[in-house]
This record gives C-alpha cells, sequence and structure tokens, in this order.
C-alpha cells in the first residue's frame, strides 16, 4: 500500500511540474452576442465554439492576454459599442 501511495505522488509532483513548465500560448477574442450586446472575452484555447452561434467577433486579431483584452472590452464599454 505504501508503494502504491508513494508512486501516486512521485506521479502527481511529475505532472504539476509538467504542467507549470509548459508555457501558456492562450489567445483570446471579444465577442458581441447579436440579440443582447453583451460582450464576452472568448478563450481560443477552448475546443469548442461559444454556443448558440448568434454571435460576432468584434476583435479579428488575436489578443495576446488576458488583460490586453479585458482593457480593450473596457474601452468598448466606456464607447457604448457594449452593453455590460
Amino acid at each position: 500500500m505504501r508503494r502504491i501511495f508513494a508512486l501516486c505522488a512521485v506521479a502527481a509532483i511529475g505532472f504539476t511540474s509538467l504542467a507549470a513548465s509548459s508555457p501558456a500560448e492562450a489567445s483570446y477574442h471579444l465577442i458581441r452576442w447579436q440579440d443582447t450586446g453583451f460582450c464576452q472575452i472568448w478563450d481560443q484555447s477552448i475546443p469548442t465554439a461559444p454556443y448558440p452561434g448568434n454571435y460576432t467577433v468584434i476583435v479579428g486579431s488575436e489578443v495576446p492576454t488576458f488583460s490586453h483584452a479585458l482593457a480593450f472590452k473596457d474601452g468598448l464599454l466606456r464607447n457604448g459599442t457594449c452593453a455590460f
């Protein structure tokens, strides 16, 4: 029993270090829902598309970080392009 526990502990530490060492290559898009006007930051690393499909992509190019996407969304909220 101790050997199984030790093996699981070593495997967990190994997987954690592997996940922490791999760089995060996330890109974000800003989408606007057509029926409500609500804008949302969408992570492109999610393998599915937003559901339902009644949205438009506001930012055609990819935004590199979440903080950049949040700043861009804040600007669109201030000028009235997006609803809260």
